[in-house]
Formats: C-alpha cells, structure tokens, sequence
C-alpha cells in the first residue's frame, strides 16, 4: 500500500492512498465468496448459485463491501501513521474498483491547525465604566408592572389603540411564492410592542371586534426565505378580541407581591444592588470579548469550516431555547436556519479562532486546573445549595467526561483572566464606547 499525504492549506491534508493488483483480487474473491454463501437466487438453492452468476448479478454489491473494506482497513491506519486526527468525516474521491487493477482513492480531511500563539499580552483593549442608571431601575419596575398587568375586556364598539392585547385569526400569503402560505388562529399580540414585522401591527390600530382587514407588508432583509425579501406579504386578519392592560400601581402592596419585601424602597435597593451585580458581569463579559477580539487580530489562523460550521449548530440551538423560553421563535424574527447561519457565520468563525488561541495560550504558559480550583466551581454551581453541592461532586467525580469539559471551560477562563490581568486596558463611559 502506497500513502502520501499532502497539505492542502492549513487546515485541510489530501492523503492518497493505492492498493496494489493483487490485494484488490484477493479482496474481490473473498466478497463473492461470502456473497456466493447467503445469496438467495431463483432456482438454485442457498449458497449454490454458480460463481459467474453470482459476479454478473452482485458486482455493484461487491464493488461498495471492497472499498468499505479498504476505506477500513486502510485510511484510519494511514491517519495513525502520519498522526492526523480529522475534526470531521473525510470526503472521498475515489477510482472505479476493477480486478486486476490497482485500486487508488484520496480522502480530504479538515484538521486542528497548528497554532503559533505570540504577542498576547500588552493587548491595548476598552472597558465600560459601571455607571448606575435610575432609567434602568424604573423600566425594570415597569416591566415587573407590566407581567402583574390583568387583561381585561374593552367595551364594546372600542377599536384597537396601541398597547391593547388582541386576539386574531389570520392566513398569509405571497404571490408566487404558495410555500409561504400559513395560517394560525388565537394569534396573541400586544399592539406597539413591535414584535412583528416591521408594518403589521400599526395596521391593527383602529379594528374592531369580529372585522376582517387586508394587511400587506413588504418583507424585510433577513427574513426567512431570501426569494421572498423586497416582496408584498398578504395577511387575511380577523379580529376576534381587544383587552387591554390594567396595571397595578407602585406601592408598598405591589413590592409585598414579591415575597421578602415590605416596602417600595426595598424593593428598589434590592433592585439597584441586583442592577449593579448585573452590570458588572455585562460589562466584564464584554471586555472578554473584546480582548478575545485582539488576540485574533494579533494572531490570524485559519479554521476548519466543520468547526464553525459546529458552533453555528450551537448557537442556533442556544438561540432557539432562549426563544423558546420567551414564547418565541426564530421564524418571529423573521429569520430561518439558514438566514442564521449567513448572518452569524462571521461571528462563529471568530468565537472558534478565539477558542483555538485561548488552548494554546494554556498550553504555552501551562494554565492547569487543580483541586481548589475544581471545589470553587462545584460550589459556584451548587450556589449555596449544600445538599445540591454534594451531588454535584458525585457527579463530576462519577463521570470523567464531563469532568474533562468543565476542567477545559476552567482552563479558559484562567486564560483569559491572563490575557485581562496582562492587557493594558482603558475605561471609558459608555456613551463614548458606542460611538466608537
């Protein structure tokens, strides 16, 4: 057996691999010979078949059990030997399988690049001043207001003013387009809230109870199928019910609501303090990111497109249970699968280089993770919960796995708390961060 191996880019390796004449006659006798044993053929009984029969009738049979054989046999020994691990399933490209004839095929694999991780500390990166903001306190307070809202009926005869609930039945078309057509019933939406696309709901303002209207809007960049962008969307609306919103006032009652509070001013300091504690991780979270950001601007690698392809996978999972939590979907933002993946495959590539830094950077300056370390963590996750933190030792202990996954997230983080620790950062307020 012949094997070269050839560097395609960094990230990707040709390994061509031949199998010699008489290897691949000796394997084609061995298949139909096994074939010859189970064949079922009219007229002859199990496993007396005559051979040539048996060659004319199962030669495609034949031809996929060799090369599966060789594909076996051949290329995982040869990734071994030459010490490639794929990230992904090869693609193969490979000769018609003929007797008598050496058998040759390639097989292109995607591999971890080499990394050569260098100008990592010094990183010149910004930092948002923590600044308390009382308008973020009170839309809280709002929003807390508005979830304890009742929902009550609207007399008869009212029509539709922003921020009433409306109940509808709708169907919904484009022309040319009948894969687009859909229709719901006891659609629920809230008036102003602009969850929808941009133009639907101002044209609810002004119905009334039991009308049909025609609403058209024109579908907007990012919507879910790109033939349909730029084009007229046509929703058929009944509407079958208008309430609106009865909010609780701001008192003292209202804060006893929530359990451990007597009074508004608690409530509003437990707020601030949460707001703070918010903030700060927001804040810290972000300059993360932008210190990953530098790091890959100083030290450009390319990535297999199987890994970034993975975390767009993750993202989107991640983004579909957030929705999902919230009553929503991807489809409500106006987006598919597919949309997603081209808006945020940018955004994906850069958290897999930055990933792929942040190993070496722990493999350079030999970031470990050790006992103490592995105790704060477990109590981290068990969040004071003493008989949780017990069972959350056991399963880490119990399962080496996901003890190996959360020793590499540790490992992450360590690092970039060295890139933090060694950058030179600049705070500045958050007005001046947006504009920049």
């Amino acid at each position: 057996m012949q094997v070269t191996v050839e560097a395609i880019n960094p990230v990707t390796k040709k390994i061509s691999i031949e199998i010699p004449a008489e290897q691949v006659d000796t394997e084609i006798e061995k298949v139909y010979a096994g074939i010859q044993k189970k064949a079922k053929l009219q007229g002859f009984r199990p496993g007396k078949a005559p051979l040539q029969l048996i060659k004319r009738t199962y030669n495609d049979t034949m031809r996929d059990e060799v090369m599966r054989r060789f594909y076996e046999k051949t290329l995982f020994k040869a990734l071994e030997e030459h010490k490639i691990e794929p990230v992904d399933s090869p693609t193969i490209e490979c000769d018609v399988l003929e007797q008598g004839t050496p058998f040759k095929y390639s097989a292109l694999v995607e591999v971890i690049p080499e990394v050569h991780i260098s100008d990592y500390t010094g990183l010149s990166v910004t930092k948002e001043k923590y600044a308390l903001k009382p308008e973020s306190i009170e839309g809280e307070l709002k929003r807390m207001q508005e979830n304890m809202a009742q929902l009550i009926p609207v007399e008869e005869g009212l029509a539709v003013e922003n921020g009433h609930v409306v109940s509808v039945d709708y169907s919904f078309s484009v022309d040319g387009l009948p894969e687009e057509n859909t229709s719901a019933e006891d659609g629920s939406i809230e008036v102003g809230a602009n969850q929808l696309m941009p133009g639907f709901e101002e044209q609810l303002i002004g119905m009334r109870q039991g009308e049909t209207k025609e609403i058209r809007v024109t579908l907007p960049e990012g919507y879910r199928n790109p033939e349909a962008v730029g084009k007229e969307g046509i929703f058929q609306v009944t509407l079958k019910e208008i309430k609106r919103k009865e909010l609780p006032d701001l008192d003292d009652e209202f804060a006893q609501q929530f359990g451990e509070y007597e009074t508004m001013e608690e409530l509003r300091a437990k707020m601030v303090e949460y707001h703070q504690k918010q903030e700060t991780e927001r804040i810290e979270n972000e300059l993360h990111d932008r210190i990953i950001k530098a790091l890959v601007e100083k030290n450009p690698l390319d990535v297999p497109k199987s890994m970034v392809k993975s975390q767009l996978n993750h993202m989107l999972e991640n983004l579909k249970n957030r929705l999902k939590s919230q009553r929503m979907s991807i489809e409500m933002m106006g987006l598919d699968d597919d949309g997603f993946r081209q808006r945020f495959r940018a955004s994906a590539e850069e958290k897999v280089k930055g990933g792929l830094l942040l190993m070496a950077l722990v493999e350079k300056e030999k970031i470990d993770v050790d006992d103490k370390d592995l105790a704060e963590r477990y109590e981290r996750i068990a969040a004071g919960n003493s008989e949780m933190l017990g069972r959350i030792k056991e399963y880490y202990s119990s399962n080496n796995k996901v003890k190996t996954s959360l020793i590499a997230e540790i490992k992450e983080e360590k690092a970039i708390r060295f890139l933090v620790d060694n950058a030179v950062i600049t705070e500045v307020d958050a007005a001046e961060l947006k504009a920049a």
